[in-house]
């Protein structure tokens, strides 16, 4: 008896197998595009910024003509450097060393503080901890303009120096919010298993909890970074002498010029986000590490 196989052509199943296959790499296209396209939209100004700095004066604002790289120099630069360079205007170097200076003591000090705040109100159990807590969260709605003027009154004494600056900023509400969120979704397993070892509170907290904390360290470093950084309202309150006024402040003298010069502006603008790409770069891998356990837990 002679059996007769019926083979059907490859052809139809193939074609099958294609068809999903052409629509994951046209999604996987349009997805691609549109990421160069919200890529481009946010590059754009920090393009225009750094070109700008770069051009004369007269061809910075010629509309999309600013982002044509022509006739670029660094004369806008030396020219910053030259306008504050006398004891009447300071000098650019102290702004930037202040600056530094006070985003340094707020981003270290702050660290140490909100961390251990955050700490105890994730990990510890003690006596009136929600209360302290509702009024952490309560502090985070409240705007700092709401507290300048009562802080403006409490360090008068402190006028035009460097502490008034950092000071009233080591200690963030927020900041301890952030810490706070990230102990308390942290496995218990960890405290669990350091007691089993032995480990006291603080052998367990620097050996087991913090190691594992890197990134909300990073996150909260470059958030807190970039609000000391670009601080202007409380300066102004606080300092009139050169010789301790931060960085963003100075960027007003030059709507003082009878004409603005806006390529020295742009130019300005540059050197004051330079330290700002250098802290991100610092923490950006455990930032986005945060950021996606962030997503992941949501």
């Amino acid at each position: 008896m002679t059996t007769i196989t019926r083979v059907l052509p490859a052809t139809s199943s193939s074609a099958t197998r294609a068809r999903p296959l052409r629509r994951h790499r046209v999604r996987r296209g349009v997805g691609y595009a549109l990421t160069a396209v919200v890529a481009l939209v946010f590059s754009a100004p920090i393009l225009y910024l750094v070109i700008g700095s770069l051009k004369p004066p007269g061809q910075v604002l010629d509309g999309l003509g600013a982002l044509t790289p022509s006739g670029l120099s660094f004369r806008n630069y030396s020219g910053v450097l030259d306008y504050f360079n006398n004891s009447a205007t300071g000098y650019f170097s102290g702004f930037y060393l202040t600056s530094l200076t006070v985003s340094a003591v707020v981003v270290g000090g702050g660290l140490i503080v909100n961390s251990l705040a955050g700490y105890a109100l994730a990990r510890l159990r003690w006596r009136g901890r929600k209360i302290v807590l509702l009024i952490v969260i309560g502090l985070v709605i409240l705007p700092f303009q709401a507290i300048a003027v009562p802080l403006y009154y409490m360090l008068d004494s402190d006028r035009d120096t460097l502490r008034v600056q950092f000071l009233p900023f080591i200690a963030s509400a927020f900041s301890i919010f952030l810490f706070y969120t990230f102990f308390a979704g942290m496995p218990k397993e960890f405290e669990e298993a350091a007691a089993i070892d032995g480990a006291g509170p603080w052998r367990t907290l620097f050996s087991v909890i913090l190691p594992n904390a890197k990134p909300v360290f990073a996150s909260v470093a470059i958030l807190s970074f970039l609000t000391s950084w670009g601080m202007y309202l409380w300066p102004v309150m606080m300092i009139d002498k050169p010789s301790v006024t931060p960085l963003p402040l100075e960027i007003g003298a030059f709507q003082g010029q009878s004409v603005v010069n806006w390529g020295q502006v742009f130019a300005f603008g540059v050197l004051m986000v330079v330290p700002v790409v250098v802290v991100f770069l610092i923490f950006q891998r455990w930032f986005v590490r945060s950021v996606a356990s962030t997503a992941i837990k949501g």
